[in-house]
């Protein structure tokens, strides 16, 4: 009877741990799992302001009434932003009945996709690329650089002023000005440790820095200059039969 009770046991033990864990416990759970505390329950109110529900409303208006549905995430992301860069769950039960959906079909769509943040963030969130090619770059200096400038806190961490989040995140899409970070919606690109520092000296300072390469190179063009395509491009219509030009 023991042997078999001790089976049990462990099987169900097997069935609920973590097999993987790749990043901070609380941005993977937070992701997924709901529980009531005293800044995240149903019994906070939220309603879009004034501006946000006229924008709200002509959001919808860009589907067919029977697709309102389709609205869910433009929504989400504008409570989001109202809601201090957080998606609490009165920001999803919300949503969910301004669009006359199940409230599960919204958790469901906030919690597939990690933009949406289910905790509280600081006043700049920094979000540091980390994947492959930035890594190729330096990204694990630019982190390390990142939360040493911030009093030593680790990724998924909040500094003890609330202004600064910091979290690890995969490809961004500006591979070509690896490596690279986020804060907010801005892109600052080809950092480097001294770049990184003035970046968030600004920002602590109520500062918006400008966006883009740190480098002084524009956008992805190639730092060592032109090598093909140096000729001067062909006009409208050049070469073209006459009836096109």
């Amino acid at each position: 009877m023991l042997p078999k009770i001790s089976r049990s046991l462990l099987h169900r033990a097997l069935q609920s741990r973590r097999l993987v864990s790749t990043t901070p416990s609380w941005r993977s759970d937070a992701l997924f799992v709901h529980r009531d505390t005293p800044y995240n329950n149903p019994k906070i109110a939220f309603e879009f302001d004034t501006e946000n529900m006229k924008r709200a409303q002509e959001i919808i208006s860009f589907y067919p009434p029977q697709y309102k549905k389709a609205a869910v995430i433009p929504l989400l992301d504008l409570g989001q932003r109202q809601n201090k860069g957080w998606t609490s769950i009165s920001v999803m039960n919300y949503v969910a009945n301004l669009l006359g959906m199940p409230p599960m079909r919204v958790y469901e769509v906030a919690t597939f996709y990690t933009m949406f943040n289910r905790e509280p963030i600081g006043e700049n969130f920094v979000q540091v690329c980390t994947t492959t090619p930035c890594m190729l770059r330096g990204s694990p200096e630019i982190l390390n650089t990142v939360c040493d400038h911030l009093g030593g806190i680790k990724p998924g961490q909040t500094t003890s002023d609330g202004k600064f989040t910091v979290v690890e995140v995969e490809c961004q899409g500006a591979c070509s000005n690896a490596p690279m970070l986020v804060v907010g919606d801005d892109f600052y690109e080809d950092l480097t440790p001294e770049t990184t520092k003035k970046i968030l000296s600004a920002f602590a300072k109520g500062q918006k820095p400008k966006a883009g390469p740190q480098s002084g190179r524009r956008t992805s063009e190639n730092s060592a200059g032109l090598t093909s395509l140096t000729t001067k491009p062909y006009g409208p219509g050049e070469f073209c039969q006459p009836e096109f030009q």
